[in-house]
């Protein structure tokens, strides 16, 4: 596979390195979790009947809860937009890499100052394609991304070595832990960002919480009756799924019951999303549906994640937002958190959360293209989509609000003159980006 040319935003790598930090007392702490492969009819928050998520639901309830929050539809191209602000076609090069030519989040939010810490699913190291990428064993490379700490899985050390759960192989700021049977790595990642907090509670900081759970192997929990037989621990079954949500919901709750042990809770930003659908082979229960998984397809249960923020010092009273966001969306909005100009692919949407006008975002586009490696193909597509009409680069055009499952494409000749006006919309959007080729 010939690599891709590399964008560097030059804009945004000179506003960086020409400002200065900006950090006051005044500036909000903000919390990023990120849950893996969890698409948004998993909370109850948004209706799932198969779940109970009350952390998440309070977040909810006193914040914001974003009803068409579009993300990617696999990890990597999620991680690398949602961290970058930009279009996978412009910073995408290989599946499980993040190009240190890239400025992140953390970056952005330690050149204001702030401390900063990741925690979680790594798997941006380049591990995968050892022949292509020469750096991919330096440890440092969270560093180089504008993390001052790192707790990690999948930064050397590949996960065919070691996994998230039950025993985990865990690399913390240069070293490998020594894990036993009975650490559990999403008690490990939580705790660390526990202390992270504490030590850092004088100063503004950002923490960035990639979490392993949801993601398959489905295993038992600590809370799961099975765990007590270490001989369960690994055992993978999709029954366990219910009880993997449930200690997502845990964490979510411990996270926030320290913030507000340390009187930060009220000027905290707290932000739950996931990066992508749920695995296929889980069916989830809403009130009137069942949805079957989407992960890797570009479907709406593929790339519609639960995105919940509260900041109460901010958000005085708990709404729910039914216009689109994107991934490309968050590097601007912390951004404007930071004080910082940026120019990237995204829209922010601070001015919603501190109650200015906000303008709303009338599409999003999605360029998905896994870049697995050599000899490997896969599915990959491109679209636009305004909140009820979707248009993919082969034309076939959708009313999503009809037709969730996209069964059946909507004939050019029936077109309403509206559905005509949006898919011409929906075709020049498109055309500002350049086109997948085909496989």
């Amino acid at each position: 596979m010939k690599k891709p040319a590399l964008v560097i935003n030059s804009l945004l790598l000179l506003s960086a390195a020409s400002c200065t930090p900006t950090i006051t007392e005044n500036k909000p702490n903000v919390l990023l979790i990120m849950a893996d492969d969890m698409g948004y009819e998993c909370l109850s928050a948004y209706g799932s009947t198969s779940y109970a998520t009350p952390n998440i639901d309070q977040l909810a309830s006193v914040g914001v809860r974003f009803s068409n929050c579009v993300s990617q539809p696999l990890c990597t191209p999620s991680r690398v937009k949602i961290m970058t602000g930009l279009y996978n076609h412009r910073n995408y090069d290989y599946f499980g890499h993040l190009n240190t030519n890239q400025y992140t989040f953390g970056n952005l939010m330690q050149d204001a100052g702030y401390a900063t810490c990741i925690a979680g699913k790594w798997q941006l190291n380049g591990a995968y394609h050892k022949d292509e990428i020469p750096d991919w064993n330096d440890n440092t490379k969270p560093n180089q991304f504008g993390f001052d700490e790192y707790c990690l899985w999948q930064l050397t050390k590949p996960g065919s070595e070691g996994g998230r759960y039950a025993h985990p192989l865990i690399e913390q700021n240069g070293q490998v832990l020594k894990t036993s049977a009975e650490d559990y790595g999403p008690d490990i990642f939580s705790n660390y960002i526990l202390d992270f907090m504490e030590r850092h509670q004088e100063k503004p900081f950002f923490v960035y919480y990639p979490m392993v759970l949801v993601h398959d192997p489905f295993v038992p929990t600590p809370d799961s009756e099975d765990w007590a037989n270490e001989t369960l621990r690994n055992k993978n079954d999709t029954a366990y799924f219910k009880d993997m949500v449930a200690y997502t919901d845990k964490i979510v709750g411990k996270l926030t019951d320290k913030l507000k042990e340390l009187n930060l809770y009220e000027n905290t930003l707290v932000i739950f999303t996931g990066d992508n659908g749920t695995h296929p082979t889980i069916y989830s229960k809403l009130a009137t549906e069942t949805i079957q998984g989407g992960k890797g397809n570009t479907i709406d249960a593929g790339t519609h994640v639960p995105l919940v923020i509260s900041w109460p010092k901010a958000i005085k009273k708990g709404f729910t937002y039914e216009n689109l966001i994107e991934f490309s969306d968050f590097f601007p909005t912390l951004a404007d958190i930071a004080g910082k100009a940026v120019e990237v692919d995204g829209k922010s949407f601070y001015p919603l959360l501190t109650g200015e006008n906000n303008e709303v975002r009338e599409t999003a586009f999605v360029h998905y293209d896994p870049q697995w490696g050599k000899n490997v193909n896969r599915y990959r597509n491109q679209f636009v989509r305004t909140l009820d009409y979707k248009l993919y680069q082969d034309g076939k055009f959708y009313n999503l609000t009809q037709d969730r499952l996209e069964k059946h494409p909507l004939n050019t000749d029936s077109l309403s003159q509206n559905e005509r006006q949006i898919r011409t919309k929906l075709e020049q959007e498109l055309e500002k980006h350049p086109r997948l080729s085909s496989n």
